[in-house]
């Protein structure tokens, strides 16, 4: 990659659909070929990203990368695109959707991203964004991009080929889920995508260099990422004799990664110099802020090499060479149960700097995981997180003493009072900390023996939410008050390694036992359903002394009091 000159850079939507580019697909090109699954896993993840991160505004939301498109462009608007059709087509077929969804000044805003409307004054016509192969240029101009164009399509058309169908199916799926959303989510969606959606475009002004770049990814059959990127600038900055052995090594790594992971850790290297939330791009903020121009070698060797190691180690939980080795791993698995991976800066900054000191790494990994999950039971947001652990890599960084009151990794009194609270309240009621919770307490009853690999597991009620009027539970919670206060706490819910079964819900106790709580060998997988196995009776004493129980262990691992 090293070798071949070419422009990359990452672009919002708004820019890549706009007068700085006249995309065609070369009829050399494949035909059109994303099934409804390909477009529908596109849409998913776009409303997926928007649901859990945003916090206010969509302006305020991070990127989100949507890959890479490469192009052989000179110094006009035209473009063609060597690859990235997909993408660009899917894009499309998607904005000209949401152009019949939205508010009437909306949609015209929209239209400016399909085509640049012609001037009968200067005697030129509409000019669309994306041409596609002559053989479905027309189709798709007359049903995708023109104005009336998807009505027609919903109306009833044949299309003449498989990728005119692809066309079609995909146009069809996006109108009846884009239809069953909010005005307001549309507005979201259509923001979204236009301001905060971004594709690497890698130009280069003639087709072999182009080619060269495409026969690498084509070869791979993968995107090109940040860590393509930044490879071949950093590799471009190493005297030449030296840029084999360090193009290897930066492969080496990233093979013993996995490019997924590789591509990840660029990312959080970001963090780890930045201290800051995303505010455009990673390769932008890379540039910016991470130190490798001046001495790329040393970058490779010192920062990128130990880095992707502890990294592999963290996520695969194989650190090695102590006594200790699996208490350290052990919380290295309980830390990726969180629901963000925010902690991931910390944890890699820190094993790369003590990784041959167990001890201290056992000290703080302990509490790391005490951190990260007091901020998830907390429901921290992600300004919140990331401030935290700015403060935190700072103090690991100036090699500060970080186990003392007033150190960010440590928890404060109030925020130990309010984790207690949150545990003893109706835990089965937040959704996203319920299971890593009673997973936690499981194996803290268990003495870390029990496994926990298991396709599907559950939380489960013990107390039904509602009983039958005639049932035991009634005679034993007589009182509406007292089954609503007890029916949602940690005392109440057991673990299964299967999926929910409605109709086992209001079993009664010993039927539930029986039929629904235990294996086929009379046990269970996890203690805490164990223990409700041999129970007699499920009554408010019980519960009363239960909930002390799991509130007090839970309260002794993390050192709340």
């Amino acid at each position: 990659m090293s070798s071949v000159e070419l422009k990359a850079a990452e672009y919002p939507i708004y820019k890549i659909f706009s007068d700085e580019y006249a995309f065609t697909i070369p009829n050399v090109q494949r035909p059109y070929s994303w099934t409804v699954e390909n477009a529908e896993v596109l849409l998913d993840d776009l409303l997926d990203f928007i649901e859990t991160y945003k916090i206010s505004t969509i302006e305020q939301m991070n990127p989100y990368f949507l890959g890479s498109i490469v192009l052989i462009k000179e110094k006009g608007p035209e473009s063609q695109v060597l690859d990235g059709q997909q993408r660009l087509t899917t894009l499309t077929i998607l904005l000209a959707v949401l152009r019949e969804w939205l508010p009437a000044n909306i949609s015209e805003e929209l239209k400016g991203f399909l085509y640049e409307k012609g001037n009968s004054l200067r005697g030129t016509s509409d000019r669309y964004r994306l041409t596609l192969r002559d053989r479905d240029a027309e189709f798709f101009r007359e049903y995708i991009q023109k104005d009336d164009g998807i009505k027609k399509l919903i109306a009833g058309i044949v299309p003449e080929n498989d990728s005119q169908e692809a066309i079609l199916k995909n146009a069809l799926m996006y109108y009846k889920r884009i239809e069953k959303l909010t005005e307001a989510e549309r507005i979201d969606l259509a923001r979204f995508i236009v301001t905060k959606c971004f594709l690497v475009v890698v130009s280069t002004p003639d087709f072999d260099s182009a080619y060269r770049i495409f026969s690498v990814l084509n070869d791979r059959g993968l995107d090109l990422s940040h860590a393509d990127i930044l490879k071949a600038e950093i590799i471009g900055k190493i005297p030449k004799h030296l840029q084999d052995t360090y193009n290897q090594k930066w492969e080496d790594a990233e093979e013993y990664l996995g490019r997924d992971e590789f591509n990840e850790l660029f990312g959080h290297i970001r963090m780890i110099y930045r201290k800051q939330k995303l505010r455009t791009t990673i390769i932008k903020e890379f540039r910016e802020y991470v130190p490798y121009s001046s001495n790329p070698v040393d970058f490779i060797e010192r920062k990128l090499v130990p880095f992707s190691n502890a990294f592999k180690e963290i996520i695969n939980a194989s650190y090695e060479g102590s006594k200790i080795t699996d208490e350290i791993n052990n919380l290295f698995t309980w830390l990726q149960k969180i629901d963000n991976r925010d902690w991931l800066p910390a944890a890699i900054l820190y094993l790369s700097k003590h990784r041959n000191d167990p001890d201290q790494l056992l000290k703080f990994f302990t509490d790391l995981e005490r951190l990260a999950m007091g901020m998830m039971i907390l429901r921290y947001n992600i300004n919140e997180r990331i401030e935290r652990y700015r403060l935190l890599l700072t103090e690991i960084e100036n090699d500060n003493d970080l186990f003392t009151k007033t150190s960010s990794l440590q928890l404060t009194d109030d925020e130990k009072n309010r984790i207690i609270n949150q545990l003893n309240g109706d835990i089965y009621l937040i959704k996203k900390i319920r299971l890593p919770i009673l997973l936690r307490l499981d194996s803290v009853l268990s003495d870390g023996q029990a496994s926990y690999n298991y396709k599907t597991i559950t939380v489960e009620h013990v107390l039904p939410q509602n009983p039958k009027e005639d049932s035991q539970w009634i005679k034993w919670f007589p009182s509406q008050e007292e089954r609503q206060y007890y029916v949602h706490k940690l005392a109440n819910l057991v673990l299964l390694s299967r999926q929910k079964n409605s109709q086992a819900n209001n079993y009664e106790f010993e039927v539930k036992k029986q039929k629904y709580f235990s294996t086929s060998s009379g046990v269970s997988s996890f203690v805490l359903t164990t223990q409700v196995l041999q129970e007699k009776e499920w009554t408010p004493e019980l519960l009363k002394k239960r909930q002390k129980k799991l509130l007090d262990t839970l309260i002794k691992t993390w050192r709340l009091k």
